[in-house]
């Protein structure tokens, strides 16, 4: 029995990509096989994580390649069947080069990636390590592609070969606990005591789609938070909120963690 496509895609923000998820998992009740995504982004994999969960007939597992990645393919099975991270195809590359007068970002590595004929479905995280190059998580098939064609980042040359993934480069992110004491849980009130900057700043960021609450865009800045929600701004990092508590004054005290 085929699955309610169009009843599990009401509302859904991420509809190409989970509708894509959605057959991904019908083939998987079909076939008795375990079926993989490609990568999706937190906000892709929070959505698809929410509309399967609510299908008792299969069960899913996600995996980026080390434990803090935020873009992780997404195994699916029939419920019936074992499952594992390590059944989720993932390889990593080293792209070795010197940029010590010529620096790429993220944005370079991506472009000089995407800019070799491959899709962004098909690559992970991308860790760079400063003069030395970056380090990108992809899928399997496309490493020897990739040895072959990736051969420049912005000015220079660079070599690309395949690395065993405990060689990944991972920076633990910086953390910070933060209580903030506010005269309402608006976003906008806790978001720019959580991130450090104005509140004129931050309805600017809200309103301009830049701030996901649980992986969905919100543009309320009057929107209220609640314990245990994670607010994310594009290129500022995460936050995590914690206990809420009433002061004798009637204001809310939060206790905020912020991830760098």
């Amino acid at each position: 029995m085929a699955l309610p496509r169009e009843e599990l895609l009401k509302g859904v923000e991420q509809r190409e990509t989970i509708a894509r998820v959605i057959d991904q998992a019908d083939q998987a009740i079909r076939t008795w096989e375990v079926v993989t995504t490609d990568f999706l982004s937190p906000p892709e994999l929070a959505e698809s994580q929410q509309i399967l969960g609510r299908l008792t007939e299969i069960q899913r597992i996600a995996w980026g390649g080390y434990p803090q990645a935020e873009r992780q393919r997404l195994a699916i099975a029939r419920a019936e069947l074992p499952l594992e991270t390590a059944q989720i195809e993932i390889a990593a590359i080293d792209i070795t080069g010197n940029f010590l007068f010529d620096p790429a970002n993220h944005r370079d590595f991506l472009g000089a990636l995407l800019g070799s004929g491959i899709v962004r479905e098909k690559v992970g995280d991308l860790l760079v390590l400063g003069e030395r190059g970056a380090q990108a998580i992809v899928v399997p098939e496309l490493v020897e592609f990739l040895e072959i064609n990736l051969t420049q980042v912005r000015s220079v040359p660079v070599k690309t070969h395949r690395i065993d993934l405990s060689e990944l480069k991972v920076r633990e992110p910086k953390k910070k606990e933060i209580t903030t004491v506010e005269a309402s849980l608006r976003l906008d009130a806790i978001a720019s005591a959580g991130f450090g900057m104005s509140r004129s700043k931050m309805v600017d960021l809200i309103t301009g789609g830049d701030v996901r609450v649980n992986w969905k865009e919100i543009t309320q800045a009057s929107q209220a938070v609640k314990s245990s929600d994670l607010i994310a701004i594009r290129g500022k990092g995460r936050l995590a909120v914690g206990e809420i508590s009433v002061t004798k004054k009637e204001r809310y005290r939060v206790q905020l963690t912020r991830w760098m």
